[in-house]
Order: C-alpha cells, then structure tokens, then sequence
C-alpha cells in the first residue's frame, strides 16, 4: 500500500500572518429574553410541583379523589406547556436594545 504525505503549502520566510484581533460579542440574549426564560421556569416547576401533590395520609388506602383531581389532571399539565410556550417565546424574542449595525 502506498501512503501519500499531505503537501504544505508553499510559504515564503518573510510573509508574517497577520495579528487576530479580539472579537467583540454581544450577549446572546437580552435582559427581558433572561427574565422571560425565568418565568417559563417558575411554571415548569410549578406544573410539575403540582402533579406531584402531596402524599397520601394512608398509603394501603386507593383514593382516587386525590390522583385524579383537577390539579393533577389539568391544571398542571397546562401549566408545564404554559411553560414551555413562554420559554420558545423567550428565545425567538428579538431585545428591542440591540440595534441593526
């Protein structure tokens, strides 16, 4: 089998590359697109606290009052997509700060 060496590019000694400067970055996100995301997680977590319930005072006993209320069944689940609605709004939000340059 016959290898091959890859073939460097032909320089001259006196070329000198030239220095990189820093980049300057803007944050990614503004205040308001944080503060969005902040309160799609309070839902998230208050959906799934929710759900959750509380325990149950005798555990041999079945009550299905308590699995299936309103609570668990509806209203936390709304909240958690709730969440996650503002969350994708939080992020496809354009800050009103930045300007076009």
């Amino acid at each position: 089998m016959a290898t091959t060496t890859p073939k460097k590019p032909a320089t001259t000694g006196t070329a000198k590359a030239a220095p990189v400067a820093p980049r300057q970055t803007a944050p990614l996100f503004g205040k308001d697109n944080y503060r969005w995301m902040l309160i799609g997680l309070v839902l998230i977590a208050l959906g799934l606290i929710l759900m959750g319930g509380g325990k149950s005072k005798d555990p041999n006993v079945f009550n299905p009052k308590e699995v299936y209320s309103f609570t668990r069944i509806t209203l936390a689940p709304i909240l958690i997509l709730g969440g996650f609605v503002v969350e994708i709004f939080a992020i496809f939000r354009k800050d009103k700060t930045k300007t076009n340059a």
